[in-house]
């Protein structure tokens, strides 16, 4: 069998409220599954790789639910722990016009955050693969998985396998832990050959503040400077009018050159949760098949763009969905 890309992060059950309701408005959620990692799992198998996903969900009819959904998109699930605990979950309320969309977590002490580093032999995890895959939300969780994300990456550098990583702060996450983020965010860093984050990501971990007009390429050389493993810095600009009208770029960083995609406007969103990690799992498809960094960024600007169409947290288009975009024929009916 091909080698495996690895995503060790929380799976995740969404509630949201129907269409563009508020939270409660009528008494009925709509359940999708998700998590940060999950989706760029999803993503990168249906663009043709073999990912699998290291958790640990409750063991009960939600947990294992949770886990067919995964499968039932091709990930293999079998490294999955099932153990005593509660399921994470999170709410979400779409937003419509000038009203943001709200998320509301509830995570604490689930079987993910409570799972002890010691869970998971990375030695065998890793065996087979060629990838590690991990975002900030992970250490945000717990200081167990904080621990247990920094075992996977050390042993993954250790063992030669290539590893990005989403910075993805999310400040109600890290809650009372959040002075230690910075710090925490750094050391992932320094193992990682991607990184997706932008001039924000690097400040907050790093101090940085810009000097030029060209923020986020000073930004990039510092983390050039900062990091030693960085390949490369990967990011998105994203211009809001509204919830629903936006405009989606990717920017893609070496130690030397910025690649910039087309910019993709964004009209009736049906859903931007999972938008970031599409992107990402565009990115990342396209490194792991020696696309240039030009085509790489195109890609996964083109599949960050299309998931604001699709439903849940998931981007279930292929490879060919996104080509087709990227021929700029993606407004045809397809017969």
């Amino acid at each position: 069998m091909k080698p495996a890309i690895i995503c060790f992060g929380e799976v995740l059950l969404r509630l949201s409220s129907p269409g563009k309701e508020l939270l409660l408005q009528s008494p009925q959620f709509d359940a999708h599954v998700g998590g940060a990692e999950a989706n760029v799992a999803v993503s990168l198998h249906k663009f043709g790789h073999r990912t699998r996903m290291v958790s640990a969900l409750p063991d009960s009819t939600l947990g294992r639910a949770c886990a067919d959904e995964l499968r039932r998109h091709g990930v293999e699930i079998d490294p999955i722990h099932f153990t005593d605990g509660r399921m994470g979950m999170y709410f979400l309320t779409h937003g419509a016009g000038h009203r943001p969309a709200e998320v509301l977590y509830d995570r604490a002490n689930s079987a993910f955050a409570i799972a002890p580093p010691t869970t998971y032999d990375w030695s065998s995890l890793l065996a087979d693969a060629r990838w590690l895959h991990v975002s900030g939300i992970t250490p945000a969780v717990s200081s167990a998985t904080a621990e247990a994300a920094s075992q996977a990456m050390q042993a993954a550098r250790k063992a030669g396998i290539q590893i990005s990583f989403d910075c993805n702060f999310r400040a109600r996450l890290w809650g009372s832990r959040a002075a230690e983020a910075p710090q925490l965010l750094t050391q992932l860093c320094e193992h990682a050959d991607v990184i997706f984050g932008d001039d924000r990501d690097i400040g907050f971990m790093l101090g940085f503040k810009a000097s030029t007009a060209d923020v986020r390429r000073e930004a990039a050389d510092l983390a050039f400077r900062s990091f030693k493993n960085l390949r490369y810095l990967v990011c998105t600009e994203r211009a809001r009018h509204s919830v629903d009208v936006q405009q989606l770029t990717g920017l893609l960083f070496d130690s030397k050159n910025t690649y910039t995609s087309r910019s993709y406007p964004l009209h009736s969103i049906v859903d931007r949760i999972g938008g970031g990690d599409a992107f990402a799992a565009g990115v990342l498809h396209g490194l792991l098949t020696g696309k240039t960094p030009q085509e790489s960024i195109e890609f996964g600007a083109a599949a960050g763009c299309l998931k604001h169409s699709i439903p849940g947290d998931f981007n279930l288009l292929g490879v060919s969905d996104v080509e087709l975009l990227l021929t700029e024929k993606g407004g045809d009916v397809r017969r």
